[in-house]
């Protein structure tokens, strides 16, 4: 890779240029319609009194390309903590430069630096090209996992404890 790539963690500065990396990430996913935050919550869940998340990002050449957006999660068979990525995406057009390989190299890096026990992520299963990277990276994709998502009106109901 170049040395004009620079991964940094991001700053209050880099939010309007990150969220509009995340909103590319949902036209992507064919996600548009997924997106209904904005750019003032997306700065205090990073840099407010209580942080929820980080974000790194992946500049080449002085243009912000990527990111990793990703939180602190624990593993209780570990007895550690461990990082989850939330999302990794750097723009089509930068693709195949090794600006994917430079971000998962400096999570792996944090994760080690934290004493975590793991780096784990998800991947849509359509997504073969993302699939097949993440192996190369040493990754395994789990086959008897699923994800459960509970959110809006049935979040709402599970913690007043009605059944949907």
């Amino acid at each position: 890779m170049s040395s004009e790539l620079i991964v940094r963690s991001a700053t209050p500065a880099d939010v309007k240029n990150l969220f509009h990396l995340i909103k590319a990430l949902a036209e992507y996913e064919k996600l548009s319609h997924a997106v209904t935050g904005d750019v003032a919550s997306l700065e205090s869940h990073l840099f407010g009194s209580h942080p929820y998340a980080e974000a790194i990002l992946a500049e080449l050449a002085g243009e912000t390309v990527g990111f990793a957006l990703f939180f602190p999660n624990y593993s209780t068979f570990l007895t550690k903590p461990g990082i989850y990525l939330e999302d990794l995406f750097v723009l089509p057009e930068y693709r195949g430069k090794g600006i994917g390989q430079a971000l998962l190299t400096h999570l792996a890096k944090l994760a080690v630096d934290r004493d975590c026990g793991r780096l784990e992520w998800s991947v849509l299963d359509w997504n073969e090209t993302a699939i097949a990277f993440y192996r190369r990276m040493g990754a395994t994709v789990l086959p008897d996992w699923r994800i459960c998502r509970v959110t809006g009106e049935q979040l709402t109901n599970l913690a007043s404890g009605v059944k949907s």
